[in-house]
């Protein structure tokens, strides 16, 4: 039998991979769970969320937002075209995608700035500890981890999550309702792309996985995967917890230069400059 994986079902069906990666799938199910039915995103949909929460979130998931085409260049480094199925296929892929994911930081800026985050607060505010543990973890992955466990920690786990629980919060049109028509389609554009429902990034960062492997990976390579998409889920969630919640907060500290203050005064949360 060949080890070597092609698929031939519907890219966007489960059955489409191979058995280890469907079993891959259903034992990080729950942590995906906590991430896409959690608390925060409920309130969002609802019109129930504290602004004040909502501002936290837009800003402390800015630095994932703004560093993830470099996560993904930190992938490509790892590619030798011409060398595998495989490689040829993640390169494709990283190349393509580098550059959607800088317009999808523009469009979080542009949701920010219709929800009342200027640009200096979203650029240059201190973001907590708690809040970039998810950026450390995915440029760690990415900078020091194979390529297989770099794409399936962020094109695969986050990417996948984030599409599930933008449409969600799409599924109701209250949030949207609550910013003035002139600012709708702006405010919008993240979510509303993340939402699709025909998304593929995920799904081809699955493929490209399960070719990487093949059909028969070792029981290493498999609980290396695992670990590191549910950690990417876990850091998720911990980010989303922290925003509803802050119960420990990091010792404040404050940037001075001659005796005044250099970051934005905030109040709540933040107490680290990323």
């Amino acid at each position: 039998m060949s080890d070597e994986f092609v698929r031939v079902g519907p890219l966007k069906e489960i059955d489409s991979y191979p058995p280890w990666a469907r079993e891959l799938v259903r034992l990080c199910q729950e942590s995906k769970s906590q991430v896409v039915e959690h608390e925060l995103f409920r309130r969002l949909r609802d019109g129930e969320l504290d602004t004040a929460i909502l501002h936290h979130f837009l800003i402390g998931v800015w630095p994932v937002i703004e560093q993830f085409p470099q996560y993904m260049a930190l992938n490509l480094l790892k590619i030798r075209y011409g060398r595998t199925r495989g490689q040829d296929m993640a390169r494709r892929y990283l190349v393509r995608n580098i550059r959607v994911e800088q317009s999808h930081a523009e469009h979080w800026v542009e949701w920010a700035l219709a929800s009342g985050v200027t640009r200096e607060d979203l650029m240059f505010s201190p973001v907590p500890v708690p809040m970039l543990a998810l950026c450390h973890w995915c440029w760690h992955t990415c900078d020091r981890d194979t390529l297989v466990l770099g794409m399936a920690a962020t094109n695969f786990a986050i990417e996948g999550a984030t599409g599930e629980w933008a449409v969600k919060v799409c599924s109701r049109d209250l949030y949207e309702q609550s910013f003035a028509p002139a600012e709708r389609v702006r405010a919008m554009r993240w979510l509303k792309l993340h939402a699709q429902y025909d998304d593929a990034h995920p799904w081809e960062a699955l493929e490209i996985i399960s070719t990487l492997l093949g059909n028969h990976p070792t029981e290493r390579d498999f609980a290396h995967l695992h670990a590191v998409i549910c950690n990417s889920y876990d850091y998720m969630r911990m980010t989303l917890d922290y925003c509803l919640d802050a119960s420990v907060l990091p010792p404040p500290r404050e940037a001075r230069f001659d005796g005044a203050p250099v970051l934005p005064q905030l109040q709540g949360r933040f107490a680290y400059l990323g």
